[in-house]
């Protein structure tokens, strides 16, 4: 049951599941104050912060981009909003990082101490991964591969419009959630099910070319920090090593309608149904 209207500051709003919270959380009926949108905004400039934080009941927190330690200007930011009113806070972290994790994980731990309604998203990895701007889309795209340290592992993709819904009403239902969520989607594909999944719906090859650990690092660290791309590196080893080969009921459970799955993600993004179940 959602609550009264009230103020929702949403950050990455112009981002992948920003964008969808934003627009989520207006259609329940609540005023959506859109950082980048509604009010300039910049993690790494805090005399933005407080004129974003005025007025805001209830914040949607999207961890500063290729940071390795998030923490350092996330912790701040969390104290001043507690300080401006904020009561309940929604942070999205990564079903591969866990409270006192690496990173955002860092801020999951420390979460509770500061708000008495909270909740923090744990989502795999993102469908749009493939069909969207990322490196493995732009891959897809321009060489029909995808490049992976992941080997055989296996992953449940999840959609970015079912996290957008479990954040939805993580924000805005009577009561929060108070304790972490890990979602994901309906079933555990390796990067080569992947591969044979776009195939079929786009009618062209797509492989999967699996690197090493240091293939993938060296080659993330052309376009980004090299500790970042140590880390997420170190993700995909994690993930061939069965980390993320698991599935969860949090979207049914949450929001009363079960995951996409990524044959019908594709579908629906490419408009080419491929004819099989």
């Amino acid at each position: 049951m959602t609550m009264p209207p009230v103020t929702v500051l949403v950050l990455g709003a112009t981002g992948t599941t920003g964008s969808r919270v934003a627009r989520g959380v207006a259609a329940r009926g609540h005023r959506v104050k859109a950082a980048r949108l509604d009010v300039r905004f910049d993690w790494f400039d805090r005399s933005t912060h407080e004129q974003a934080l005025t007025g805001a009941d209830h914040v949607y927190l999207v961890p500063p981009l290729a940071s390795a330690t998030p923490a350092d200007i996330m912790l701040p930011f969390l104290e001043r909003a507690r300080a401006c009113g904020v009561r309940r806070a929604v942070l999205l972290s990564s079903s591969a990082i866990p409270a006192g994790g690496p990173a955002v994980g860092q801020v999951h731990q420390a979460l509770p101490a500061l708000f008495d309604e909270w909740a923090v998203l744990r989502p795999s990895w993102f469908m749009q991964n493939f069909t969207g701007d990322h490196l493995h889309a732009r891959s897809i795209r321009e060489e029909g591969t995808i490049r992976t340290a992941a080997g055989a592992g296996r992953v449940a993709f999840v959609d970015a419009d079912d996290i957008a819904a479990v954040a939805t009403h993580a924000l805005t239902d009577v009561h929060a959630p108070n304790t972490d969520l890990v979602i994901t989607g309906p079933e555990a594909l390796s990067h080569t099910d992947v591969a044979t999944i776009l195939g079929e719906v786009t009618d062209r090859t797509v492989t999967h070319r699996q690197l090493t650990y240091e293939q993938l690092r060296d080659q993330l660290a052309r376009s980004m920090p090299p500790e970042f791309a140590a880390m997420l590196a170190g993700m995909d080893r994690s993930i061939a090593e069965g980390a993320e080969d698991r599935t969860t009921d949090t979207v049914l459970r949450v929001t009363g309608r079960p995951p996409r799955s990524f044959r019908t993600h594709v579908e629906q993004v490419t408009g080419r149904p491929s004819g099989r179940v």
